[in-house]
């Protein structure tokens, strides 16, 4: 498969983030042809979280400090509890969030994923999708919160958790085909 053959993905994610929620897209993203890296708001390893304990690492290949949004053609945002609120806190991963949105390159997230998007203030009028335990934060920033599976508001798509990778997977496959066309 080379859908994505022409596509640069940015992931970005903290110590925290859920390892399921990073390397089952990575994983999808790459066997579709994608080229992806994982940013960060450091340099070295960050660290997963599989069933509420620390599991395993994941080299950092950039830091968002140190990256331009024009670089990449699409972003993931994974979830876990630590790391969207990580992130939300880094003025340059805000920024970063930001660029995307407003220049309506793809952008994924799923299940705590949203909160750096909420942070970034770019919800507002999307209908969106996250873990349960959000949803409230997502309405009050101005998103309509729906309980369905994985959800596409323009160049927008969410998730509910990791029962939901599957078609999360499937469904970012198919937006991020929409760019980086002819290399761009």
């Amino acid at each position: 498969m080379s859908e994505l053959k022409n596509v640069k993905v940015a992931v970005v994610a903290a110590d925290g983030y859920e390892k399921s929620e990073l390397e089952s897209p990575v994983k999808a993203l790459k066997d579709a042809g994608a080229t992806v890296e994982i940013l960060s708001i450091k340099s070295g390893k960050i660290r997963s979280m599989k069933d509420h304990e620390w599991d395993d690492s994941v080299e950092v290949d950039k830091k968002i400090s140190e990256s331009k949004p024009e670089e990449y053609d699409a972003l993931l945002l994974p979830g876990g509890v630590i790391n969207p609120d990580t992130l939300r806190g880094d003025e340059a991963t805000l920024k970063f969030v930001k660029n995307f949105m407003q220049s309506e390159k793809p952008v994924a997230a799923i299940c705590h994923g949203p909160q750096t998007l909420i942070t970034a203030e770019v919800v507002n009028g999307k209908k969106m999708t996250s873990y349960q335990a959000i949803s409230a934060d997502l309405k009050n920033a101005g998103a309509h919160w729906v309980d369905e599976e994985v959800v596409t508001d323009g160049n927008l798509t969410t998730s509910r958790s990791p029962k939901d990778l599957p078609a999360f997977n499937k469904r970012i496959i198919e937006e991020f085909s929409k760019t980086g066309k002819d290399g761009k």
